[in-house]
């Protein structure tokens, strides 16, 4: 599991900002799909709703730190 981590933290850190925007989109409409799955029971797989927090908050991450970097 840690090397999918690994994995796709270094994809994330290769993309720009925009790029950033757009995958924080997606994973939002993604984990509103799955709040709505899990409302109606019909959510399989519920560990998807963790990784899919997780992976919001390492593109956020990802976008302050390049903010910052900027502005540095």
């Amino acid at each position: 599991m840690a090397r999918k981590t690994k994995a796709r933290l270094d994809d994330l850190k290769a993309k720009s900002a925009d790029q950033l925007k757009d995958d924080l989109v997606k994973l939002k409409k993604e984990q509103f799909n799955l709040r709505f799955q899990a409302a109606t029971g019909q959510l399989e797989k519920t560990s998807r709703v963790t990784e899919v927090r997780r992976d919001i908050a390492r593109v956020k991450t990802l976008m302050r730190e390049k903010a910052q970097a900027g502005q540095a």
